[in-house]
């Protein structure tokens, strides 16, 4: 078995590259990489994306889909089809303590049809997304393409040389789109090097079994040292456990019990629920940070969502900042991308739409985890929010500005239809 794999592999590599055209060439399948596909297929624009995995499925991706995407998928006319999707909706976020107390960000207020949080399993909306792209003949998925290395001549990048199953791909394109997340191969590949905004922290990630009466709410629960999140998916709850960077194996070596029970100090009605998690496979980590690069973009190349600006999972914005920025270029490269053309200035201009309100939504975020991180060092100190939600909370117009910020963000697009 061994050896028709190594051989397979080497016929492979010593197999001559298949030549392809198209006009964009986007690397990644993630929420930014796939609107971006739509977007361009329904303008007639040839588009392939690649996806290095066969398939969309992975443990812990962002499931919060915001009201400013649930506009961006009403505007193309999706909000009906995703609706039938599995789903739950989140009106609220809860920042309580062990006790019960604390407050509430509410969206109800909102001036949308979409006044809340709609929780998706992303595998099932990326596939939503792809089958409604496939309706296009100028669009092509390839599943299990990694892009190994970009082709760059005299200073500009005309696409990239992919891997696939069968054999390797040169792939020629106008324009070359880097959605390829947080560990981008290409933001590697065109050598930008991303700087750290955010305080180090890490996060547990787990599910427990959903019950009969169980409340309906979703956010975070406060106890001594301790932050946990809490997100309702209808059949089971997905929770966080906050943890110090690099404080994993310290907690692994105490102890799937000693786990538990701080879980259960937590959250006291969810302790014989707990029993439920008997081994350290059932627990992802995700290393919580934030990031961005300074220049999104060199000619024939641009990067969006995490792969020119990581985003840290608190107020799951990650999602759609990345699908603003989709919108966003879509908007602005379409009428060149039609003729065949991209200029080095309209992928300037998609950096400078979209770079400060990214700016700004991450120092948001930076500053609830400065807090939050403050207070799992301080094992001593009181029960009580993070300050800065606290005094947001004090006003109702700062209230109404907490829960616009974490819907919509700064600066919300809108697609421009054909």
């Amino acid at each position: 078995m061994q050896n028709t794999e190594k051989q397979a592999q080497e016929s492979q590599t010593n197999a001559p590259e298949k030549l392809e055209e198209t006009t964009c060439c986007i690397v990644g399948g993630g929420p930014g990489g796939v609107i971006l596909a739509l977007l361009l297929a329904r303008k007639g624009i040839e588009v392939t994306l690649l996806e290095e995995h066969m398939d969309f499925e992975r443990d812990f991706r962002g499931d919060t889909v915001h009201p400013s995407t649930m506009e961006i998928l009403e505007q193309i006319g999706l909000t009906e089809r995703v609706f039938q999707l599995e789903h739950t909706t989140v009106p609220q976020l809860s920042f309580k303590t062990a006790q019960g107390q604390g407050f509430s960000v509410d969206f109800h207020h909102l001036n949308t049809r979409y006044p809340y949080i709609t929780l998706i399993p992303q595998a099932r909306f990326l596939e939503c997304i792809t089958q409604e792209a496939s309706r296009y003949p100028n669009f092509r998925l390839v599943m299990g393409a990694r892009a190994e290395k970009l082709i760059e001549e005299n200073g500009y990048v005309h696409g990239v040389h992919y891997r696939a199953l069968d054999s390797w791909h040169e792939l020629r394109a106008t324009l070359t789109v880097g959605a390829d997340g947080r560990f981008s191969r290409l933001r590697k590949l065109a050598g930008f090097d991303p700087v750290k905004t955010s305080a180090p922290m890490d996060i547990l990630w787990f599910l427990l079994p959903h019950e009969e009466g169980d409340p309906t709410e979703s956010g975070f629960i406060i106890g001594p040292g301790h932050f946990l999140i809490r997100l309702d998916r209808g059949t089971e709850w997905q929770m966080g456990y906050i943890i110090l960077k690099g404080s994993y194996q310290h907690i692994k070596a105490a102890g799937l019990a000693a786990l538990r029970q701080e879980v259960e100090n937590l959250m006291p009605a969810f302790a014989q629920r707990m029993e439920t998690i008997s081994e350290w496979k059932q627990i992802s980590v995700l290393s919580v940070e934030s990031s961005y690069i300074k220049r999104w973009y060199k000619p024939g190349l641009l990067l969006i969502g995490d792969a020119a600006h990581v985003m840290t999972p608190v107020g799951g914005v990650g999602i759609n900042f990345a699908i603003q920025d989709a919108v966003a270029a879509a908007n602005i490269l379409t009428d060149n991308l039609k003729i065949g053309k991209v200029r080095t200035e309209d992928l300037a201009r998609v950096q400078r739409r979209r770079e400060r309100p990214t700016r700004q939504i991450q120092w948001f975020q930076n500053m609830l985890q400065r807090q939050m991180l403050a207070h799992i060092l301080h094992t001593d100190q009181p029960q009580r929010p993070p300050l800065l939600p606290i005094l947001l909370m004090k006003f109702q117009t700062l209230r109404n500005l907490q829960a616009k910020m974490i819907a919509f963000g700064p600066r919300p697009e809108r697609v421009q239809n054909p």
